[in-house]
């Protein structure tokens, strides 16, 4: 009796594109934010929609990944990689939501240079993603990791500058325990964009 061939479920490369181009959209709503200190609650407000489209991509990812025989790739790192992306956007939402709760004063320089960072990172991202479903494509999404794991060290210079920077400057203590968190949701969301990056260069070479 012969086998009928069953096809991989290629629905979750689109739901990861999707993620992922959510992810790029909050990322620049924050930089809007940062760079142009109005409209502070519309943008905060606009980025905790996009959060909660995040959060239905990612549920509909771990539900089609239950109920799929034959999946793209290894369903750990189905599991893994929608789960990352979804971390990335929930930092970058805790960044914003703190602005507006702790009604702190312009961001800094440190705080735009990150905001920058993290646009680079989840612009990488999203092109991995883009081109995760093309083998032909390794060696540009092994690429992409390396330069998210660059745009991750140099968010960890910029962190702990401004972290510097903030203890020497302020006598508020106040002032700093507010940007300090701040500070730390903005550099965990590209520590997000690296794991991403870390699951990514895994696929890419199990399927190479």
């Amino acid at each position: 009796m012969r086998i009928p061939f069953i096809p991989r479920e290629e629905k979750f490369f689109e739901l990861f594109q999707d993620s992922a181009h959510n992810t790029v959209k909050a990322a620049k709503v924050l930089n809007e934010l940062v760079d142009n200190w109005e409209h502070i609650e519309q943008k905060v407000e606009e980025i905790k929609e996009l959060e909660h489209i995040g959060d239905t991509i990612t549920h509909e990812i771990i539900a089609r990944l239950h109920r799929t025989f034959v999946t793209p790739f290894d369903r750990e790192d189905i599991a893994l990689l929608a789960k990352s992306l979804d971390d990335i956007i929930d930092f970058i939402e805790s960044a914003s939501n703190d602005m507006l709760i702790y009604k702190v004063e312009p961001p800094s320089r440190r705080a735009k240079e990150l905001a920058d960072i993290i646009i680079e990172a989840t612009t990488e991202v999203e092109q991995a993603i883009v081109e995760l479903r093309h083998k032909a494509k390794l060696k540009q999404i092994l690429e992409r990791c390396v330069e998210i794991n660059r745009l991750e060290n140099m968010a960890d210079v910029v962190y702990r500058s401004a972290l510097a920077e903030l203890f020497e400057d302020s006598t508020d203590m106040a002032h700093v325990i507010k940007w300090r968190e701040i500070y730390e949701h903005m550099e965990s969301a590209t520590d997000r964009c690296e794991d991403v990056a870390n699951v990514l260069e895994g696929v890419a070479l199990k399927n190479a």
